[in-house]
C-alpha cells in the first residue's frame, strides 16, 4: 500500500515541467474546448550546456483536454541539436532521464532518456511514454555528436 502512495506522489511531483512551448497547430476542430493539436516544446539538457531538444507531441482537446483530464496519445517525435559550445557540468552516467512530464491525470508519463554512445562520442536522446501498468512501444530517437569535445562518463 505504501508503494502505491510513493508512486502516486512521485508522478505528481514530476508533473512540473522544464519544457517551454514553442508553438502548436490544430489537427481536429472541437466545438467545445480546445482543438486537438500537435504541440512543439523545447527543453535544455540539464547537464549538458549547448544542447536543446525539441519535442512534438499530440495534445488532446475537447472538454477533458481543456480541463486537464484527458489522456494524451503516445505519439511524439524528438530532435536534439547543438545550439552552442558543448560543456559538461560533471561526468555523465551512461543512461539518465533528462525530462519527464505527465501525459494524463494519473499514471502516464512522457519521458526522455539520454544515453552516451562512448564509441562514437555522441549523446543519444530517446523519448517514449510509460504507464504504471502498460507503456507504449512508440518512441523517437535523435543524436548529437560531441565532435572534438570528449564526453566525460562516470
Amino acid at each position: 500500500m505504501n508503494k502505491c502512495w510513493l508512486v502516486l506522489a512521485s508522478l505528481m511531483i514530476s508533473n512540473v515541467s522544464l519544457a517551454e512551448e514553442v508553438g502548436s497547430v490544430s489537427t481536429a476542430f472541437k466545438l467545445i474546448g480546445r482543438n486537438h493539436r500537435v504541440q512543439v516544446d523545447a527543453f535544455d539538457d540539464p547537464k549538458v550546456e549547448g544542447v536543446t531538444c525539441y519535442m512534438s507531441r499530440a495534445k488532446t482537446g475537447g472538454i477533458k483536454g481543456s480541463l486537464g483530464l484527458a489522456e494524451d496519445k503516445a505519439e511524439f517525435s524528438i530532435a536534439c541539436r547543438q545550439i552552442g559550445k558543448l560543456s559538461f557540468k560533471k561526468p555523465l552516467p551512461l543512461k539518465e532521464e533528462v525530462f519527464s512530464e505527465s501525459a494524463s491525470l494519473f499514471f502516464k508519463q512522457v519521458q526522455v532518456v539520454r544515453m552516451v554512445d562512448v564509441k562514437r562520442n555522441a549523446l543519444v536522446y530517446l523519448t517514449y511514454s510509460d504507464r504504471l501498468i502498460e507503456g507504449s512501444p512508440q518512441n523517437s530517437v535523435t543524436a548529437v555528436s560531441a565532435g572534438e569535445v570528449k564526453i566525460p562518463v562516470k
